[in-house]
């Protein structure tokens, strides 16, 4: 047989076992050839692989640990040049106190709209939006400057959040009852989503952005809304009778979210993936702040009812510390400076701010400021993005 007539012959053959093998695959399933089963076993059992994060957020650092972009003095590019300062909202005097951090003075004070609430760092981190609640403005802060611009007409702005993807801005109508999602430059509505319950006022993310836990503080309820939906998926009432739940703050590892409650007197630890029923842990009374340290280590919390600072410890899941401010005080809002150092707190009913190290907590600085400080903000800090608040970075 010559080479071309051997050829033709083994096409053939080859071609007539594929055709009885699909034969034998469209056969009742009993007579499945056995390496063709073995073959398909792996893609069966293979471990699905992990929901990917909301569309347009940028990918974590570290899947380990949501707080990676956060280190001491890792200062995105676009805010490297920004003056350090500390921005307080004085909700009683309708003004924010600028102060410098290195001499622990006030430098400026700005007058806003009526009852500023919180300075929130907007996503792409270049501009402070002051919450003038009752005034339904946003005040828009230069950091590069420290100049006011022209106020925005937003409607009860009691807070400012913002999707991981940075597309939207998140007001925490808390008068209105809404969670409104606006155009996050232009602040122009995009949906606004009623909710059943009162006083919606913090937030934050899980690592994929998928999805964000609200705090209700009049009702005591907790929300679980869907990010890109833009719609409530979940809601519970804590267990707790007369329940105030306040700042919201994710675990490191993304395992667990844990929530300030001021008549509680401690944090809830929640499943937010199942978003069962939490379980309170006592830190102080009126606890109330959440704040990460630089190293993802530790979170601080203001107890705001006693005057005092508790310290969390994320990798042994206990309370190890608890600080005791000098003469007392109303312990509030604020964030960890960017080298890691310092603790910046209002004191809300005191009309100050306290500078604490956090080392050990020593008072470091009593500044006074205008009446009814609140949720500041000390900028810049680390961080690719803002999820907003008083800065919430990833």
């Amino acid at each position: 047989m010559n080479p071309t007539t051997r050829l033709a012959s083994a096409l053939a053959a080859v071609a007539a076992l594929t055709a009885l093998a699909a034969c034998g695959s469209a056969s009742d399933g009993a007579h499945e050839d056995t390496a063709t089963t073995r073959a398909a076993k792996p893609a069966v059992t293979a471990k699905a692989a992990p929901p990917a994060g909301l569309p347009g957020m940028p990918p974590p650092l570290d899947p380990k640990d949501v707080y990676a972009a956060d280190r001491p003095n890792q200062l995105a590019p676009q805010v490297r040049n920004f003056p350090s300062r500390v921005y307080v909202p004085n909700t009683n005097s309708d003004t924010v106190s600028v102060i410098d951090p290195k001499t622990y003075k006030v430098v400026e004070t700005i007058p806003v709209g009526d009852q500023p609430q919180h300075v929130v760092p907007s996503w792409d981190l270049k501009t402070l939006w002051v919450n003038n609640d009752r005034g339904n403005t946003l005040t828009p802060i230069d950091p590069a400057t420290g100049k006011a611009g022209k106020p925005v007409d937003v409607h009860d702005p009691y807070n400012l959040y913002f999707t991981p993807n940075g597309k939207y801005a998140i007001v925490m109508a808390s008068l209105d009852r809404q969670l409104v999602f606006r155009d996050a430059h232009t602040m122009k509505t995009a949906k606004s989503v009623p909710v059943s319950c009162y006083g919606v006022n913090h937030a934050d993310f899980s690592p994929d952005g998928r999805y964000f836990i609200v705090s209700c503080e009049f009702s005591g309820e907790l929300l679980k809304v869907d990010t890109e939906r833009m719609k409530v998926v979940g809601q519970q009432k804590l267990p707790f009778h007369g329940a105030m739940p306040q700042d919201v703050k994710i675990a490191p590892d993304g395992s667990r979210f844990y929530i300030a409650d001021m008549a509680a007197d401690g944090m809830w630890v929640l499943d937010g993936d199942k978003f069962t029923e939490p379980k309170l842990l006592h830190t102080g009374k009126g606890c109330h702040g959440l704040y990460v340290g630089r190293d993802s280590r530790e979170m601080y919390i203001s107890n705001r009812g006693e005057g005092t600072v508790s310290v969390y410890d994320f990798t042994r899941n206990r309370l190890t510390r608890k600080w005791h401010l000098p003469q007392g005080g109303s312990p509030d809002m604020g964030g960890v400076s960017a080298d890691g150092k310092v603790l910046w707190l209002s004191g809300r009913y005191n009309s100050e701010v306290y500078a604490l190290d956090t080392r050990d907590g020593r008072q470091l600085a009593r500044i006074p400021v205008g009446s009814g400080p609140h949720g500041l903000a000390l900028y810049p800090q680390p961080g690719r993005y803002s999820l907003g608040h008083t800065g919430i970075f990833r």
